[in-house]
């Protein structure tokens, strides 16, 4: 028997969130961002139900060396870090182990933009109503990056919407967006899995299906931004508890 507080899997998340956003079904410029990989089934039929565009927002999260888990920081696209001095001070973490964490997940970022989108750029996103989604919050900090890399292109309204988040992470998160989803607020929240029947890991296959399902080259490509991107560097808070999403 299905668990009456558990999605069965993130098509049904997604359906569930997109059931709260009806009022945005064919709005002009609306825009649709799964975060890869596990967001992007549920961004998937977010976009199918509001009749909008999908795309991806890639975000990764910089590890502490030996506890790669307690994040103390991220990247995103276009050229965005963040990071939490206070997990870099009390970790000891060196200027160099910061800059080859970064190269490295920055050149795990480039490879997964060249795998979903090939040398097509980004979508434009200047003044547009973008939805952002996620399979779910943990700490916030991966979509704490995400949402700073949509601000560094200015558009026009920032939702966010996800299936399931802990308390804390919505309270830090809805002074960032316009307007904040979020369908289940457990009192006793663990981990995102738990709001889940099934929470099997999502392939690169699976989104480069998806992206290639979806209208997400309405846009045309003059309208698209290109890969490479001017290096943004910003230091902000991240929560300190050991990042899953």
């Amino acid at each position: 028997m299905p668990h009456p507080s558990r999605f069965r899997d993130r098509i049904e998340a997604g359906r569930a969130l997109s059931q709260s956003m009806r009022r945005f079904a064919h709005w002009p410029n609306l825009l649709v961002l799964g975060l890869p990989r596990g967001g992007v089934p549920v961004a998937a039929e977010v976009a199918r139900e509001l009749n909008a565009p999908l795309d991806v927002l890639i975000v990764r999260k910089l590890g502490v060396p030996g506890w790669e888990e307690l994040a103390f920081g991220a990247i995103a696209s276009p050229g965005v870090r963040i990071l939490n001095e206070e997990i870099v001070a009390h970790s000891r973490i060196s200027e160099a182990d910061i800059r080859r964490i970064t190269d490295r997940e920055q050149a795990e970022l480039h490879r997964r933009e060249l795998l979903y989108r090939g040398h097509v750029g980004a979508p434009d996103v200047t003044g547009r109503t973008v939805v952002v989604v996620d399979d779910g919050m943990a700490t916030g900090a991966t979509v704490h990056a995400a949402v700073l890399a949509l601000r560094e292109q200015h558009p026009g309204h920032i939702i966010l919407a996800v299936p399931i988040a802990p308390r804390d992470a919505v309270a830090r998160m809805r002074p960032l967006v316009e307007e904040l989803i979020v369908l289940r607020i457990p009192d006793d929240f663990v981990a995102v899995g738990q709001g889940y029947e099934v929470f099997d890991p999502t392939s690169d296959q699976e989104v480069r299906r998806l992206l290639a399902e979806a209208p997400r080259h309405r846009d045309h490509a003059a309208g698209r931004v290109p890969v490479a991107y001017p290096w943004i560097r910003q230091h902000l808070d991240i929560p300190s508890e050991p990042e899953t999403r």
